[in-house]
């Protein structure tokens, strides 16, 4: 993967996750839900930046390596941290977690 390509697909999912989490919290809200946005980031991140990452990889004919595979992750965790924006939202995030082992 190259890193141009990693760039614009870490801008385009971060995008796509961080509307995909308001869109979920929003309607979260109206049916009186109380959900956790930071986890639900998480997963969008990981359905966007995942299979998105693998669509990509299928349709310029890029090979399943273990480094492009290793890149498929780090690019779950990239667009996870930047669908979130901010230090403020990752120590919360980290909060919630330590708070969920008590």
């Amino acid at each position: 993967m190259t890193l141009s390509l990693f760039l614009f697909m870490l801008t385009f999912g971060a995008a796509i996750t961080g509307l995909l989490t308001e869109s979920i919290k929003k309607f979260n809200e109206n049916q009186n839900r109380e959900t956790n946005p930071n986890i639900t980031a998480l997963i969008c991140a990981f359905v966007i930046g995942g299979i998105g990452s693998l669509i990509e990889y299928s349709l310029l004919d890029i090979s399943l390596t273990f480094n492009n595979i290793l890149c498929v992750v780090l690019m779950i965790f990239c667009i996870w941290i930047g669908s979130m924006i901010g230090f403020d939202k990752i120590k919360q995030t980290i909060e919630q977690l330590k708070g969920m082992k008590e």
